[in-house]
């Protein structure tokens, strides 16, 4: 039968002062009852056994008449307290289980000056687990533990192999921290080496603690303190990682947004976007102009259902295709069934499909020619002309939704002076009001005829439209919001 195990705790707290006697009919306490060091041993004696039955329980750490595990250099059966022999089932429908676990690594642990009973902050007990050396502690580091106590003056082999190895002072606190990234580390030094101390904060422990000064007290406080600081310090360590990463994916997206090339062109261009998604600057809805070498100028503004990430790169794909192809001659329905290929073949799914809105102007500015693919028709408005809409009579299917579709291009007369807009669903899918009332298409050129008479013109009048379509939606519009608006003047 394997012999007892000592408790850490070398004086009962009743002869120390730390708690009351027991009542004399009560019965003798069960820590007095355990087998005691015969008091004529020395202290070195003492230490010898101590160290003899902590290595007996870490070689034997299944109790073979209880079953229970042991808690290698503590000799705390895993299913029992420290401070109790009751089984944790049974005592915790009375007590809470303990908060928090220490790993101590000296190469002294019978010697350890922790031998206080250490509390949290709410009084219950701080379980101890010892270590050796790395590898102990690399066995004992479960994620149970919260917080590390190292001792600067543990031997170097390191790793516990024998094998000296010619590493600075503060080597063992580096393998640890390297052991354990995420755990408080507590540094233990002499009071007289406080230099030693304050390099092994700097090198990433929380705090250090001279091992000649320590009591119970003192140090349960660092522990917690020390744990709050890893948990502050990791969850800042996240929060810089998260914006960094948020600006890397702005910066990504920012230069993912298209830049007019309209070189030489007489036309004006302004464009206004917002992405459904929460703090993106990119969505399902893409646009571009370009002005080939014949000074015509090609504007196009389309929407990938659905306003996700997948949907966003769906839509850079299918912009910079229409650029590449624009640029490199094709138009109207030859363009159109190209785009479908590019996307039939780089969506994710079967179902999903994109309506686009394609025009080419004149390189005199006069006429233009319209191709819809299941895209709203733009909005045409000139001097002492009321806002209105393009015919969309010839509107055809989306791309991606019927093989070898056709789109019809139509001529449409612009006149000398003029302002188009090209849009997506989402400005006029939007509520008016606390009803299920859209604005729709209708409201939207009303709303757009308003703006106008109120000498609103270019970025003024986007910026105008899009806000008053959030104030009637009552905040925050679901899908993504593009608009593209081409001006000339005479």
């Amino acid at each position: 039968m394997p012999v007892p195990v000592p408790r850490q705790r070398a004086i009962p707290a009743v002869e120390c002062g730390q708690a009351p006697a027991a009542s004399p009919d009560s019965g003798p306490p069960k820590e007095q009852a355990a087998p005691r060091t015969h008091p004529a041993e020395n202290p070195a004696t003492r230490r010898e056994k101590a160290r003899e039955t902590t290595t007996e329980k870490r070689e034997n750490p299944t109790d073979t008449s209880t079953g229970t595990h042991t808690d290698t250099g503590t000799g705390t059966p895993t299913g029992t307290d420290t401070g109790t022999d009751r089984p944790r089932s049974a005592r915790s429908q009375s007590a809470a289980p303990t908060n928090l676990t220490v790993l101590l690594i000296e190469d002294d642990p019978a010697g350890s000056p922790i031998v206080p009973d250490l509390l949290d902050q709410a009084g219950k007990p701080i379980r101890v687990r010892t270590a050796r050396n790395l590898t102990e502690a690399g066995r004992l580091l479960t994620d149970d533990v919260h917080c590390i106590l190292l001792d600067l003056a543990l031997s170097t082999p390191a790793h516990g192999n024998g094998d000296a190895e010619e590493e600075d002072e503060l080597s063992v606190l580096r393998h640890v921290l390297e052991l354990a990234p995420r755990h408080a580390v507590l540094a233990l030094t002499s009071s007289s080496d406080a230099e030693r101390g304050a390099e092994a904060v700097a090198v990433g422990a929380q705090d250090y603690l001279f091992r000649d000064e320590l009591d119970g007290r003192l140090l349960s406080r660092a522990i917690r303190y020390a744990v709050e600081r890893k948990r502050s310090d990791s969850a800042e360590r996240r929060l810089a990682e998260g914006r960094v990463r948020a600006q890397e994916n702005r910066r990504l997206e920012r230069g993912l947004l298209p830049t007019p090339l309209l070189a030489g062109s007489p036309l004006r261009f302004a464009a206004r976007y917002r992405p459904g998604r929460s703090r993106a600057l990119l969505g399902g809805d893409f646009y571009d102009v370009v002005r080939t070498p014949d000074g015509t100028v090609h504007a196009m503004i389309g929407d990938v259902c659905g306003h996700g990430p997948d949907e966003a790169a769906l839509g850079v794909e299918l912009r910079i295709a229409w650029r590449a192809l624009t640029l490199a001659g094709l138009c109207g329905d030859e363009l159109l069934g190209t785009l479908q290929q590019v996307l039939e073949h780089e969506r994710s799914d079967d179902e999903i499909f994109a309506t686009l809105c394609a025009v080419d102007i004149s390189p005199d500015g006069r006429r233009a020619g319209l191709c819809l693919a299941g895209h709203p028709s733009p909005l045409v408005a000139a001097p002492g002309v009321p806002a209105r809409l393009l015919p969309y009579d010839n509107n055809g299917p989306a791309l991606g939704l019927l093989p070898g579709a056709r789109w019809p291009r139509m001529q449409v007369e612009l006149g000398a002076e003029w302002s188009l807009m090209l849009y997506t669903d989402g400005l006029i899918e939007g509520h008016v009001g606390e009803g299920r009332e859209r604005l729709g298409q209708e409201g939207m050129v009303e709303m757009v005829r308003r703006q106008r008479a109120e000498g609103l013109r270019g970025e003024e009048l986007l910026r105008a439209a899009v806000n008053e379509v959030r104030e009637l939606n009552g905040g925050e519009l679901a899908d993504d919001v593009a608009v593209v608006l081409l001006d000339r003047t005479a």
